[in-house]
């Protein structure tokens, strides 16, 4: 995703050729028990509390989906990459998910709304974020919640959205907004991290879904 000296290269990755081996990192495929237990009680945290429908934008192979879908709600993937698309279907093969391919800042989803806009690691790199956010609210239903995952990396060339912009961009948008801080949780990367890890919870409207 990133690169100390150099600065991004998410938008240079070619995500066919390294969806084969996109899980290998602890935080993408959750493989490990520990790192999956720490995953999936944070979302259990974030996500409301009886089923809903999740839009999981930049879903890559479904590893958070999948977790979504074992707390009982029903996910929407969409990834520009076919190759993760593929894998995240086989990963939820069986359970109550939809895989699309298009791209993450306008989902292909129609008329279709959702109570959660679930997206890890991707608006950073995404050009203009407040107008995606803006795009991504109207895919909500009243009440619904964004759940953004996002950070900055790197110490040379820092790349990505500190979190008091993006609260900033969510202020006009939700009504409830509340960040967790994430850095010091080493069991959700698999290791300790030095830089700013952090999701945001923002509901809007009155209520939760």
């Amino acid at each position: 995703m990133t690169n100390e000296e150099t600065g991004p290269t998410w938008a240079d990755e070619d995500w066919d050729a390294l969806a084969a081996s996109f899980d290998d990192e602890p935080d993408h495929g959750l493989r490990d028990p520990e790192v999956r237990r720490a995953w999936a009680a944070r979302l259990r945290s974030w996500l409301p509390g009886r089923a809903a429908d999740v839009l999981d934008l930049g879903c890559g192979t479904g590893s958070l989906s999948l977790l979504a879908a074992e707390q009982g709600h029903r996910v929407t993937g969409v990834d520009s990459s076919p190759s993760m698309v593929d894998l995240a279907r086989a990963k939820l093969a069986g359970r109550d998910a939809a895989f699309l391919v298009g791209d993450a800042a306008a989902p292909p989803v129609g008329e279709q709304r959702f109570d959660v806009v679930l997206v890890r690691h991707v608006l950073w790199a995404l050009p203009d974020p407040g107008r995606v956010l803006r795009h991504w609210r109207e895919l909500l239903r009243p009440g619904g919640r964004f759940v953004l995952v996002e950070g900055v990396w790197g110490t040379l060339s820092p790349v990505g959205i500190p979190a008091d912009r993006l609260t900033g961009l969510l202020a006009p948008l939700a009504g409830d907004v509340r960040v967790d801080r994430l850095s010091g949780d080493a069991l959700l990367w698999g290791r300790d991290v030095p830089d700013e890890r952090y999701a945001v919870v923002a509901v809007t409207g009155a209520g939760t879904p």
